[in-house]
């Protein structure tokens, strides 16, 4: 039995992560505890998510885990909440292809049985609004339960609710006027992050005031105990190492925080102990750890910073080279490389353990979906397994690996990844629930390396 609700937009920009973030606040400020989530791969909206309800949000990645993986982590991480809200991705009907809308939010509402809620920018039309949302009414199957107006004074909002009312079948649960105070900026990849907004909660704090003021919470909290029918199939995981947990250094700071909290509690039930560590404030890595995982995010706004604490970019190169386990997203591998060209066409040196340059580029580079197939045997998986990926990068590299084969759904193919015993290092995302043999192998590589380093250790006091 699940409380829930779906945010979804007619297209980006129409202001469903400033809805939902709203809500959620305006929610948590009833006593309501809260999960939340968000469709398809994107980090950083469910940084604010986060932010707001003061606990992880996680990623639901229909095409990179599959529906009944999709509905177990669901339900899994709404586990004691009162109510979940999930914040959909780009439009409501916006797939994988541009004539689909499989991997949609529509797709994602269906799989799950959830109510949808669009949001619809009324900016620049009066009529045409009843038009626009008869449309995503009508348009294919879907659980629309009702809509939001977005950037809309009050006076306007009562005639949009009326024409609403007196055309359409279809609840209207209020409105959100534009509030300039609580705006979030953005850059190439989409909203600054939540950790580098320093008056984030006082931001969150008017976005609730004005919820409350304008939106029908009752309502909304009415709509998610109608409680449709929701099964699962129930995935068991249990820990993969001997004895004591393998440690793992995670990177986490302003340059490097794009992580899926799933992975890393998948990484936790297999057996390992996360240390978080910062290449922009510590000087080298944590001790005794048996891997690491550089995740993505944008190394490229703190390069400078990056390049002048060389300690810590000797400590990373010293133990890559060294073979500990080594797993490196997007901005993670950049850090790998020789050196990082900013937007401003700077460079900056880098760990140098992968012989490649990255630079920043004017437009995303390899975007989108895709399979990642292994033509070799690595320390993730075997010459010709796979798993699927994302990437989402303004950068790109003067060569970004040929250890696996990148093949969109269009047919369209690349090279990418340097990937070796001991490394998995390049641009694209992956999803450990996609394929979690990936996460045990690298794992119980974790796990070789403890091993090994006891063995020595031992022989050596002998």
């Amino acid at each position: 039995m699940i409380n829930r609700f779906m945010i979804v937009g007619t297209g980006s920009g129409s202001g469903k992560t400033t809805v939902t973030c709203a809500i959620l606040k305006a929610l948590q400020n009833r006593g309501l505890k809260l999960a939340s989530f968000k469709c398809g791969p994107d980090y950083i909206d469910p940084m604010f998510h986060s932010k707001v309800i003061g606990t992880k949000s996680r990623n639901l990645d229909l095409y990179m885990c599959g529906e009944e993986t999709v509905n177990y982590l669901f339900a899994k991480n709404s586990e004691g909440a009162d109510l979940s809200v999930i914040e959909g991705v780009m439009g409501m009907y916006d797939g994988l292809v541009a004539n689909s809308d499989r991997y949609s939010s529509n797709h994602l509402a269906l799989v799950t049985n959830t109510p949808q809620i669009l949001v619809v920018n009324t900016r620049g039309m009066s009529f045409s609004l009843v038009a626009q949302i008869y449309g995503y009414l009508n348009f294919k199957k879907n659980n629309l339960s009702g809509v939001i107006l977005n950037n809309t004074s009050e006076k306007m909002y009562l005639v949009y609710k009326k024409m609403i009312d007196d055309t359409l079948d279809i609840k209207v649960y209020g409105y959100m006027k534009t509030c300039d105070e609580a705006i979030i900026k953005s850059r190439h990849l989409g909203l600054i992050t939540a950790g580098e907004i320093e008056d984030i909660n006082q931001k969150l704090n008017l976005l609730a005031k004005e919820a409350e003021a304008t939106i029908d919470m009752d309502g909304l909290i009415s709509l998610s105990q109608k409680n449709p029918d929701f099964s699962y199939q129930d995935i068991r995981i249990s820990p993969i190492v001997s004895n004591e947990p393998v440690t793992i250094g995670v990177v986490q700071d302003r340059a490097f925080c794009f992580y899926y909290e799933d992975n890393l509690a998948l990484l936790k039930q297999l057996g390992a102990k996360i240390i978080y560590f910062s290449p922009l404030s510590d000087q080298t890595l944590p001790e005794n750890i048996d891997g690491l995982l550089l995740g993505g995010g944008y190394p490229e706004e703190y390069a400078k910073q990056l390049s002048e604490n060389t300690k810590m970019l000797e400590s990373i190169k010293n133990a890559v080279l060294n073979g500990i386990p080594t797993v490196a997203e997007c901005g993670g591998y950049m850090y790998l490389c020789n050196s990082i060209t900013d937007r401003t066409k700077a460079a900056y040196k880098m760990a140098g353990v992968i012989d490649t340059a990255s630079k920043m580029t004017e437009k995303l580079s390899r975007f989108g979906y895709v399979t990642l197939s292994a033509k070799k045997d690595n320390m993730m998986c075997k010459k010709g397994e796979s798993i699927r990926a994302h990437e989402f990068h303004y950068s790109d590299s003067d060569n970004s690996g040929n250890d696996f084969t990148a093949k969109k759904e269009n047919g369209v193919s690349w090279e990418c990844i340097y990937a070796d015993d001991t490394l998995f290092a390049g641009y694209p995302h992956i999803h450990f629930w996609g394929n979690i043999d990936f996460a045990k192998n690298f794992i119980q590589k974790c796990d070789m390396r403890r091993k090994n380093n006891e063995s020595t250790t031992s022989n050596s006091d002998h």
